[in-house]
């Protein structure tokens, strides 16, 4: 098949960060597909666009086998609420033009993955003038996740969000969800007909954890980054409001008296001002570090006792998986879960880890002192949580079942 997806995140091979859809692309074209990416010039949590960029609307890359287009978004993305908007709404423009007029030939499928939810009007609006189906993938749902979280307070948008999000769902020939509760609230509660709707979910990078697990010097790395003589939990993810990362702040302040130091990296719009609370209140065992790219998490991942996947405490993020727990589960390291939810049940379920009700600091408190008291429960937890994401999350067996779907909707093979 020849696939045209929409993806306004869709990393750079040098980009931080969660690559389902890098990873995704890189199986398909081993299959034998072709694949063209229209995606954005501003990275999730990044401030500016890179200089090769700065100045265009529209540049053509090669990333492997995949051919990229970089279409313009607002540099007033990471600004203000608005800027975001604008980001958002500059993608759709941007992306529809070049889906229109800069890429070249026949294309059997066009995919949008969102959010943001409004690139659905211009993958919707290029299916139609270029004459393919419309596939559509639901990675958070949106516009709840933002009005939960306080992001989205604008009634005036809220309405517009929750009329494009049902006129997308009632065009798009598959509708693709990343959860058993996405599923269950499409069907029940948006009416979707089953007929439409798919679960392809995150999954676990095998390829490369196994490798690192046979190669990475754990101590020797270990030293080099200043984690000897420390119980680390690692947390790899966005800075934002939705994280609500005080709660971190919360649990160092009342397990100073212990060896436990919370490793948190990545970035966001709220990264500046956690780490000057933890500055103000003097938590030492908080250590914060930029991105990095995907090979280091991983080394930094193995180098720790724990990984944790974190959430702010509003119902909605009961319905998702963190893509940074199949990370965790993929390097055989339990899982410190606060999310509640599905993602409580994929751990409780695997027995990876732990559940710590989100903003509870008098359960992170208990249940990290727990570890500390039986280190063994540790190793236990891990190769439990690597068995199950093996047999149920591996990325290339669920990359070849979405591309199997997607062929059976449009009667391709």
């Amino acid at each position: 098949m020849n696939v045209l997806l929409l993806h306004q995140y869709f990393l750079e091979d040098d980009d931080p960060g969660g690559s389902r859809w890098n990873e995704l692309t890189r199986v398909w074209t081993d299959m034998g597909h072709t694949v063209t990416v229209l995606g954005g010039m501003m990275h999730y949590n990044g401030k500016e666009k890179r200089e090769e960029y700065k100045g265009k609307y529209f540049v053509k890359k090669q990333q492997g086998p995949v051919t990229v287009w970089r279409c313009h978004v607002s540099e007033a993305y990471n600004k203000s609420f608005i800027g975001r908007l604008w980001g958002y709404f500059s993608f759709m423009f941007s992306s529809f033009y070049a889906g229109l007029f800069k890429v070249k030939g026949k294309y059997d499928v066009v995919i949008v993955t969102s959010p943001p939810l409004f690139v659905g009007g211009s993958g919707y609006l290029i299916s139609r003038l270029r004459g393919m189906p419309f596939v559509f993938e639901v990675r958070d749902l949106w516009p709840e996740s933002a009005i939960d979280t306080g992001v989205l307070t604008n009634k005036l948008v809220i309405k517009l969000a929750y009329w494009v999000e049902g006129f997308i769902y009632r065009t798009a020939k598959l509708v693709n969800v990343l959860t058993p509760a996405f599923y269950k609230t499409l069907r029940d509660k948006k009416g979707i007909p089953e007929s439409k709707l798919i679960q392809i979910s995150n999954a676990s990078d095998f390829s490369l954890s196994e490798n690192l697990l046979k190669t990475l010097d754990v101590a020797a790395f270990r030293k080099e980054h200043k984690l000897e003589g420390h119980f680390v939990i690692t947390y790899v993810g966005a800075h934002g409001v939705a994280n609500h990362l005080e709660q971190v702040l919360d649990a160092g302040d009342a397990l100073k008296d212990t060896n436990v130091l919370f490793l948190l990296i990545g970035a966001g719009m709220e990264k500046a001002r956690v780490m000057q609370m933890a500055k103000d209140r003097n938590i030492t065992n908080v250590r914060f570090l930029d991105s990095v790219p995907k090979a280091e998490v991983f080394r930094y991942i193995l180098a720790s006792e724990m990984g944790a996947s974190i959430l702010k405490r509003v119902d909605t993020f009961k319905t998702v998986y963190s893509n940074k727990t199949f990370d965790y589960m993929s390097c055989k390291k339990p899982i410190l879960m606060a999310i509640d939810g599905v993602s409580r049940e994929l751990v409780e379920d695997a027995g990876a880890g732990s559940y710590v009700e989100p903003e509870n600091t008098s359960e992170y408190n208990r249940i990290i002192r727990d570890y500390l008291a039986h280190p063994e429960k540790l190793q236990l937890q891990g190769e439990s949580g690597y068995r199950y994401a093996k047999e149920n999350f591996d990325r290339e067996v669920l990359a070849k079942k979405y591309i199997d779907y997607i062929g059976k909707a449009i009667n391709k093979k």
